[in-house]
């Protein structure tokens, strides 16, 4: 099983912490702990799905991007931009306007991130034709990461095939080489709406190498068009058609990827509904179904955690703009020249949590102790020791970084029994919540 640290997108800033543990409770792999006053994280387990960030009252976890001057790093400065950030500024904001005003901030050229989607559809469908099914989609890299960690069982069923925005980056970076622009003066970013896809760009699973020079935040290119925008006053660029098609608008929303699949498939969102559908497949209680699109954000990438606007009524402006657009991409031809055998990633492997010991023997020594600790304890998860739940705390005990006194009903008995005195409960609750 390969080993080597996720990179992480999402950091907390402890100078900014309070510790309230707002971010432990939502944590879909409980990933998070309280410590010393401050928030903590399990590296290995964070899936970079952004509840934390969701929850964070202090705004103490930012997300990491990369500085917007490294565009200038390059010549030819090419943007891919999802149609989720066009669905941002609503009906009022035409998509020519928009790409003018990213234009005149630095970029030479604007292109759609789904602009592969028609590619990518054919070759999904002759995928799902030949592998077990059901056949999961890897468009959302949070949930990617949920699987190889917390359902490693289910790995074998993840969708091995690139996806929209590499396939897009991909066929770029050729056309402009077959045009004669050096390899070295092109250099592609994504507008990224979600921590987890600067997280799968930086270090993607399967083995290859993105072809994405580099990451913007979205909220942050937002608000410098926003504020472009409002200082032109009713000044309108000259009409540029879209070279994506309406499948490819709709692709990152809820559905976009299910009603293009042959055979019966469903779209399932928001990171607690999918969990509880992968625990139901995981016990084998779902049958019949050919593909599943899982998105770890309520209205998918429409409300990932860097998007500003509403998730619905951007998701609603991007539905009316495909209904609008009645051409095809015409290029799926040339990615079929470009790309011929070279959108499968490699193998994805599980991701263990090693939650007690490599050996395999201690391993199960200490699951039993785990097990009897679980039993002894209140089964309430209320959180006061600093892990998200009863079962995470006896996990925690098992490993050494936790005590059984760190739960406040067991830490209260033994100051009836005499075992612990309030001084030293004090102390615990002290090392836990910090003074």
């Amino acid at each position: 099983m390969e080993q080597q640290a996720f990179h992480h997108a999402l950091k907390i800033r402890h100078d900014v912490c309070t510790g309230c543990s707002h971010c432990m409770k939502v944590c879909p792999t409980e990933a998070l702990r309280v410590h010393g006053g401050k928030a903590l994280l399990y590296p290995a387990w964070c899936i970079d799905c952004g509840e934390c960030h969701r929850a964070c009252p202090t705004r103490a976890i930012v997300v990491e991007d990369d500085d917007f001057t490294k565009i200038f790093h390059y010549r030819r400065r090419i943007l891919l931009i999802p149609s989720i950030f066009i669905g941002q500024f609503g009906a009022g904001v035409s998509r020519q306007e928009i790409i003018d005003i990213l234009l005149n901030l630095g970029f030479t050229d604007v292109r759609e991130a789904e602009h592969g989607v028609d590619f990518l559809i054919d070759e999904i469908n002759r995928y799902v034709q030949t592998h077990d099914r059901p056949v999961i989609s890897s468009f959302c890299p949070a949930v990617t990461r949920l699987i190889q960690i917390r359902f490693p069982a289910l790995v074998n069923h993840l969708l091995r095939l690139k996806q929209p925005l590499e396939i897009t980056t991909e066929y770029f970076r050729q056309r402009y080489a077959r045009q004669g622009i050096d390899p070295a003066e092109i250099g592609l970013f994504y507008l990224t709406p979600c921590a987890a896809k600067i997280a799968s760009i930086k270090a993607p699973v399967g083995g290859y190498a993105s072809p994405i020079d580099g990451v913007i935040n979205m909220h942050y290119m937002y608000n410098r068009v926003l504020q472009e925008y409002r200082q032109r006053g009713k000044e309108r660029p000259a009409t540029r058609e879209t070279q994506v098609s309406a499948r490819g608008m709709t692709w990152s929303l809820t559905g976009g990827e299910v009603r293009h699949i042959n055979g019966k498939g469903l779209a399932i969102d928001g990171i607690e509904n999918v969990v509880e559908f992968l625990e139901r497949l995981e016990n084998d209680e779902i049958a019949g179904v050919d593909y599943l699109e899982l998105r770890a954000c309520d209205e998918s990438c429409a409300g990932g955690i860097l998007t500003p606007y509403n998730r619905f009524l951007a998701a609603e402006c991007i539905r009316l703009n495909a209904r609008d657009q009645t051409g095809e991409n015409d290029a799926v031809d040339d990615y079929r020249q470009y790309l011929a055998g070279q959108i499968d990633v490699g193998e994805i492997r599980p991701r263990s949590m090693v939650k007690y010991d490599l050996d395999i023997t201690k391993a199960l020594q200490k699951m039993e102790k785990a097990r009897a600790l679980k039993n002894a304890l209140p089964g309430i998860d209320c959180g006061a020791c600093g892990a998200p739940s009863c079962d995470a705390l006896a996990e925690d005990i098992v490993r050494g970084q936790a005590a059984i006194e760190h739960c406040i009903f067991i830490q209260n008995s033994h100051e009836k029994q005499g075992l612990l005195t309030p001084e030293q409960s004090l102390q615990i609750m002290e090392k836990i919540w910090n003074r």
